[in-house]
């Protein structure tokens, strides 16, 4: 019966009352096993989705239809019915898996598989595991593709390097040598500029991607670990755990403008499609900020579940 209700609850959430524009952001909670779906238009929760013992990492299909998620202690990636919030599949996967990213031609969704020091490409089409590609660093945590689906940065917790995975060749490149405990990584949309936060280095790395060289080290604060930018390329955005602030990076100056106060330990973020508001996970919080990224403002925390790692916006950045 349970299973019954967070499927109507996912239903009604997606149907006509939240109008044909509303947007939902979805919220993984690694303590409590759920994913909070959030109705962007109003910052509220409105519905919870069962996914696993350890939700973490989340990637959408392209047609916004699936939600891949990484099951951190089940070692497995769970597909979630978008159309039902019940789950439509499980893949297998090394031990300890972490970020997940989706490709942006929709053909791949990857897997940093933190204890096996892997990435898994999965070919969406047929819901397998196509390909691994070992990496340098150790531990990696996040994996994300440049906007043309070419490259995959790869972030490790234990290492100063960022691996670079050229795609087709299906084999590491390179990497590219940053600060101590690399975390979250954003492309400018133009995919000329990587942006990778260093977790024990306090500091954020400005990547030139066809170079494969470091430009800038941008000082952030205590405990950086989540990067988005935003669609205009003009500024990126990081979060500081220890600190509970998101920072503000211009990129024409690669130097900080603004610090925006938010909850206890902020993570993992996601922009709307426009690039309007950010949406940042505070795990010791537990809850979500919603940034207005015009007046660089936090305007609400939206309470969800226990200990959130990040969050996804399907169609967003």
């Amino acid at each position: 019966m349970k299973n019954r209700i967070i499927a109507l609850s996912i239903v009604g959430a997606l149907s006509a009352p939240l109008g044909a524009s509303a947007q939902l952001a979805y919220a993984s909670n690694e303590k409590d096993g759920t994913i909070s779906v959030i109705d962007t238009a109003k910052d509220e929760v409105v519905a919870s989705i069962k996914a696993g013992k350890t939700p973490r990492g989340m990637a959408a299909s392209i047609d916004g239809k699936r939600l891949y998620v990484s099951d951190q202690k089940s070692n497995a990636l769970r597909i979630i019915d978008l159309a039902t919030g019940t789950e439509a599949g499980v893949i297998d996967l090394g031990e300890s898996p972490e970020g997940v990213g989706r490709s942006p031609d929709g053909k791949w969704v990857v897997v940093a598989i933190e204890e096996d020091h892997q990435v898994f490409f999965i070919d969406v089409a047929t819901g397998r595991i196509a390909f691994r590609v070992k990496v340098e660093g150790e531990n990696p945590e996040h994996a994300v593709f440049s906007p043309d689906s070419k490259w995959v940065f790869v972030s490790a917790e234990e290492s100063q390097v960022v691996d670079v995975i050229d795609v087709e060749a299906r084999k590491l490149l390179g990497s590219v040598r940053v600060g101590k405990r690399p975390r979250g990584i954003g492309f400018t949309p133009d995919g000329l500029r990587a942006y990778v936060a260093c977790e024990i280095a306090n500091t954020v790395y400005a990547i030139d991607v066809p170079n494969r060289k470091v430009l800038a080290a941008i000082p952030a604060g205590g405990r950086s670990n989540g990067i988005k930018v935003h669609p205009t390329g003009r500024e990126v955005y990081v979060s500081n755990g220890a600190d509970g602030t998101v920072m503000v990076i211009d990129t024409a100056t690669n130097t900080v403008k603004q610090t925006i106060k938010v909850g206890n330990r902020p993570w993992n973020m996601a922009l709307t499609a426009d690039g309007g508001k950010l949406y940042v996970a505070n795990g010791r919080s537990n809850t979500v900020s919603v940034i207005d990224t015009a007046t660089r403002k936090e305007v609400k925390q939206i309470k969800v579940g226990e200990q959130p790692w990040g969050v996804l916006l399907p169609g967003g950045h």
